[in-house]
């Protein structure tokens, strides 16, 4: 027991929703105050698009070697690491839209050290949670990136109006070193479980050498610990994995689409104001914060009650999620309004969200041990489609302004939604087919 007397891995949850909380600050305050500054100065919608997609190659560089790390060094040790790299590189550089090589190198670094996180953060959890509490634990935790979202799209552009886009900046590097303090002080690594089946289902497993670790004798009648091989092969060749992975790429693709273009929809597709917006703009991510906590919690339920298996459960709200925000993308460039673009943006993200409760705790189902390796495979997966969908985003838009003389028509969008919107069906079958709920690696 410790901080307001919480049981240790109730505060390590808090604290790890709070870290994704933050770090989504920080990726939609990017993309608005750049949004700002690029069009005052002229900058085109192919060229934003290349800078903001860069922040996701340095992101997918670091993924698998950030479940690595996570692994060998400790989960609690590289989390620290990364947020004081990426509030250090905020703090010291400059936005300029006309400075590119200094924004592209930051964007980059920045990636590099928030890749780092999410294995992580799944290492650590893996260590903490028993089995029983995971669904709503990782909600909880992801939920933080939404939450973190609204709370950008609320505040962020009024900042912007206010001062000016670099003090987005200062404000994100703040909130990394408020946390980053708060981490050191009250995060601890596990103890090891007692209890035989927690043990079993790899609940309190360290990842380091531990006391407990398999030893070797050595010919002086000394022993050193055994190493763990991570089973790289089966874990790259492995059917539930693959259907972790397809979900990830089409999850993250539609998420990063709408994060760093619904901003320039909103005000060059419907021809609205950000600021004017008041807050209805932050709908579409609260909605994610609240649906992905109910989607840990009926997946809790389900699996405590024995209503449904594991298996079950994960293939169950995986599909409704993904089905349901396939409609409302596909639905999204049919409405003209706010009132109908915001209800579309937001039941999209919110059962995107809902199906986090299927894939994104897999993790923790079929690998407990290496919850951390696979979640950077296929957290890889979804920051590639962060590259390919941002980018390519910006040139279909290039190529539709030419096209219909602008952005303002539903034509002009209709590619930017279908495209994740068919992505989520077809993602969805791929997890029905080839997913598990049990645990397939030792």
């Amino acid at each position: 027991m410790t901080w307001m007397n919480l049981p240790n891995r109730y505060l390590i949850v808090i604290l790890t929703f709070a870290s994704t909380c933050v770090c989504y600050i920080e990726r939609v305050g990017f993309s608005i105050a750049y949004t700002v500054a690029a069009d005052a100065a002229g900058i085109n919608q192919s060229s934003k698009g290349t800078i903001l997609s860069t922040f996701y190659y340095g992101y997918a560089c670091s993924q698998v070697p950030g479940g690595w790390a996570a692994q060998k060094i400790g989960g609690r040790k590289v989390l620290l690491l990364s947020f004081v790299l990426w509030s250090l590189t905020c703090f010291l550089v400059p936005l300029d839209p006309n400075r590119v090589t200094i924004l592209v190198v930051a964007r980059l670094l920045v990636g590099v050290a928030q890749g780092f996180i999410f294995p992580s953060i799944h290492t650590v959890l893996a260590q903490w949670v028993p089995p029983h509490e995971r669904s709503r634990s990782v909600s909880l935790t992801t939920s933080g990136m939404y939450l973190g979202a609204a709370m950008g799209m609320l505040f962020l552009p009024s900042l912007v109006k206010l001062k000016a886009p670099e003090s987005v900046f200062l404000a994100e590097a703040a909130l990394g070193v408020l946390w980053s303090v708060l981490w050191f002080k009250y995060a601890t690594d596990p103890p090891r479980s007692e209890h035989p089946k927690a043990a079993a289902a790899g609940f309190g497993e360290s990842l380091l050498p531990t006391d407990a670790s398999p030893r070797t004798k050595m010919e002086n009648g000394g022993s050193t610990v055994k190493a763990t091989k991570i089973p790289w092969k089966k874990i790259l060749i492995s059917r539930p994995v693959w259907a972790i992975v397809v979900n990830n790429f089409t999850f993250h693709y539609a998420l990063y689409v709408l994060m760093n273009w619904l901003p320039t929809y909103f005000e060059q597709g419907l021809q609205l104001s950000l600021q004017e917006m008041g807050s209805s703009k932050m709908m579409p991510y609260l909605n994610m914060f609240l649906f992905s906590n109910i989607g840990g919690i009926v997946a809790d339920h389900l699996i405590t009650k024995r209503v449904m298996s594991v298996t079950k459960t994960r293939k169950f709200l995986n599909t409704v999620g993904f089905i349901v925000a396939s409609i409302a993308l596909l639905a999204l460039p049919i409405f003209r309004t706010s009132g109908g673009a915001i209800l579309c943006s937001s039941v999209a993200l919110g059962f995107l969200a809902l199906g986090r409760a299927g894939f994104a705790v897999n993790h923790m189902d079929i690998a407990p041990r290496y919850a951390g390796i696979v979640m950077g495979v296929s957290n890889t997966a979804g920051t590639l489609a962060g590259i390919i969908g941002v980018d390519m985003t910006g040139r279909l838009l290039e190529a539709a302004k030419i096209e219909y003389s602008g952005l303002s028509s539903p034509e002009s969008w209709r590619a930017v939604f279908f495209i994740p919107g068919w992505l989520c069906i077809f993602s969805s079958l791929i997890f029905l087919v080839f997913s598990t709920g049990e645990r397939i690696f030792d």
